[in-house]
């Protein structure tokens, strides 16, 4: 079938999902936006005078309605790359009822939805689906209970919808970022010693940037024989040893 080039991007207001729709845009191909903050969607759109819906994809009914109105628009759907998110770091114990809620709809309820929707939609040569999981999802990470679960529910998901769409040659795979410089962990990367601290934790001496995830992302939308994979892109975080001097 070729490289996808009528893309679904969804969390495109955020860091990676941006970066990737700049990435694909510069390359000529064909992209639709799907994001939460309405203000940074605009702004994206207007840059890459591309189409856009704004809404929320923890339910079905948001879910069926963007990816309906990215199939319009762009004439046809071979690619969707699906990169909301939100960031919970509090142990479990302390996590309420509503914010686990949040965090497994934000993440896992809205890419099975998006899964679900999709797939009917792609033609008959196939296409390609990549979701984001997180290297806190096949690491143990204190804190992170919350989005490690979620996280983790998205490399299921990968696994079991790659077996069940290969038959029509759908591929479907997802990334796994260490800790990415991004609007959402801002809190985390503003200030300098905590910054200081989280590069310390990765192998590589620093954070990851939303334009490496964004072509890790790329490679799985157009390879044409990976399928049912996770892609690690986190500076050797949780899988080599920091270094020590």
């Amino acid at each position: 079938m070729g490289r996808p080039n009528h893309i679904l991007i969804t969390g495109a207001s955020g860091g990676i999902g941006g970066a990737l729709a700049r990435q694909l845009a510069r390359q000529g191909r064909n992209v639709f936006l799907g994001g939460r903050d309405v203000a940074r969607l605009e702004s994206l759109a207007a840059e890459l005078n591309a189409p856009y819906l704004a809404g929320d994809l923890t339910g079905s009914a948001g879910a069926r309605e963007l990816v309906a109105a990215a199939r319009e628009q762009l004439g046809l759907l071979d690619g969707v790359a699906h990169c909301v998110g939100s960031l919970l770091l509090k142990p479990g114990h302390r996590t309420t009822d509503s914010e686990w809620l949040d965090t497994l709809h934000t993440h896992l309820s809205s890419a099975f939805f998006i899964m679900r929707e999709s797939v009917q939609l792609m033609p008959e040569t196939g296409g390609s689906l990549v979701f984001i999981s997180s290297a806190a999802a096949r690491h143990g990470f204190a804190n992170h209970e919350a989005i490690a679960g979620a996280k983790a529910g998205i490399i299921g998901l990968t696994l079991s919808a790659a077996a069940t769409q290969a038959r029509r040659n759908i591929r479907v795979n997802c990334v796994a970022p260490g800790l990415t410089q991004t609007p959402l962990t801002g809190g985390l990367t503003s200030n300098e010693a905590s910054l200081k601290a989280s590069a310390a934790m990765h192998a590589l001496g620093r954070i990851g940037q939303p334009e490496e995830i964004a072509a890790a992302i790329q490679f799985l939308l157009d390879h044409e024989w990976i399928t049912g994979e996770v892609l690690s892109v986190s500076g050797g975080l949780g899988s080599v040893h920091a270094r020590s001097g």
